[in-house]
């Protein structure tokens, strides 16, 4: 019995022993490392959707895997929260993300964008392109940077502030709901 077999590994292309290999976990948790990564999926879905995706690495063809779920964790992944390299979601946290709320290396926010190169209704960081901006250089419609400091934007900048701090905090349902009334009414006032 070679070492493989002793770990319970199979054949994952059927194609013989030119194919992929992948292995079951050795105490019935996450699969034993291979060279093409692994994925984990909750059993529990929601609308097809598994509440939790692990994913990393590429699989025995050699396309990345992604990682696809309401909670997504992986090299590429996309979902509602989303904690990846590239990643897409409703919240997305990573390197290089695009969401409704982004926090990453490079951000595209629908309506905030949080991170070194930010870009979004709300943008924050160190290089931003919005409506409103925050940071060290700039494109705004409405901007607070060293170089210009637009009143609107640090009233808005401020008032977020406060709401935060000073008020108990907001949930985040009142985010969501603000951010919605605000960024239709921003839209509607672009095409009047």
């Amino acid at each position: 019995m070679t070492d493989q077999e002793a770990r319970g590994c199979r054949d994952a292309s059927g194609e013989g022993a030119s194919g992929g290999v992948e292995c079951a976990a050795l105490d019935g948790g996450l699969p034993v490392r291979s060279p093409y990564g692994f994925e984990w999926k909750t059993r529990a879905a929601f609308f097809g959707i598994p509440l939790i995706c692990i994913a990393y690495g590429r699989d025995h063809r050699g396309k990345f895997r992604v990682a696809k779920g309401f909670l997504a964790i992986g090299q590429c992944a996309l979902g509602g929260i989303v904690i990846a390299q590239f990643g897409a979601g409703v919240l997305a946290i990573g390197q290089f993300v695009t969401g409704l709320f982004a926090v990453g290396q490079f951000a595209l926010g629908g309506l905030l964008a949080a991170g070194q190169f930010s870009g979004g209704l709300l943008a924050v960081g160190q290089v931003v392109v919005g409506i409103y901006g925050l940071g060290q250089v700039g494109w705004a419609t409405y901007l607070w940077s060293q170089g210009r400091t637009d009143m609107e934007a640090v009233s808005m900048f401020y008032t977020i502030k406060m709401m935060v701090l000073h008020q108990g905090g907001i949930t985040f349902g009142e985010v969501l709901r603000g951010g919605y009334d605000w960024g239709t009414q921003t839209l509607r006032s672009l095409f009047k």
